[in-house]
């Protein structure tokens, strides 16, 4: 890892919040493609989605996201349950964080995309009635019109609109079938 991105993850935990959000985004910029640096970070992040720290849990559950795409050895096959729980969290704002990243891991491979797409439909179909379960549903269609954007999977577009014909309520039906207008 060179010394500007090092010097991000030390600002990560700057007491100055415009230096913490611009490390944030450096990180998140970085990596959206490939970076060599990966396994430098990984369990120290892993070990971060357990911290008292909403922010924390947040940030490194979106940077593990992002970093599946440079791990080549699928250590996230493994370590997927400790992001998803952060999807899970008590905090809303960060569980949607977590939640809205978490597409990110399906571009990594075959493996994680069944893992996510399959994770995604099941916490569509098993979440209602929970806190804020409309968001969460709004959130897991469009990570499924993110990775769809990505990858141009026919399946996945025919997945979420699975899941959209699903929901009952036609005012929430139709705000999600919204995320899909033009595909």
């Amino acid at each position: 890892m060179d010394t500007a991105m090092q010097t991000n993850f030390n600002n990560l935990e700057s007491e100055d919040k415009n230096q913490q959000y611009e490390a944030f985004m450096n990180i998140i910029e970085a990596t959206k493609k490939e970076v060599d640096w990966a396994y430098e970070v990984w369990d120290e992040l892993l070990a971060g989605l357990t911290s008292t720290d909403n922010h924390k849990r947040s940030r490194y559950a979106q940077f593990l996201a992002n970093l599946a795409i440079s791990d080549p050895e699928k250590r996230m096959l493994t370590d997927f349950s400790a992001v998803w729980e952060v999807t899970k969290d008590k905090r809303t704002v960060t569980a949607r964080h977590s939640l809205q990243a978490i597409w990110r891991i399906a571009l990594a491979g075959e493996e994680q995309k069944e893992m996510v797409v399959n994770q995604l439909v099941e916490r569509f179909e098993t979440c209602e009635g929970g806190k804020n379960y409309t968001l969460v549903r709004f959130d897991i269609i469009q990570d499924l019109r993110n990775l769809y954007d990505e990858i141009k999977e026919q399946k996945v577009k025919e997945i979420a609109l699975g899941l959209i014909e699903k929901e009952e309520d036609p005012k929430y039906q139709k705000k999600y079938a919204k995320v899909w207008k033009n595909a």
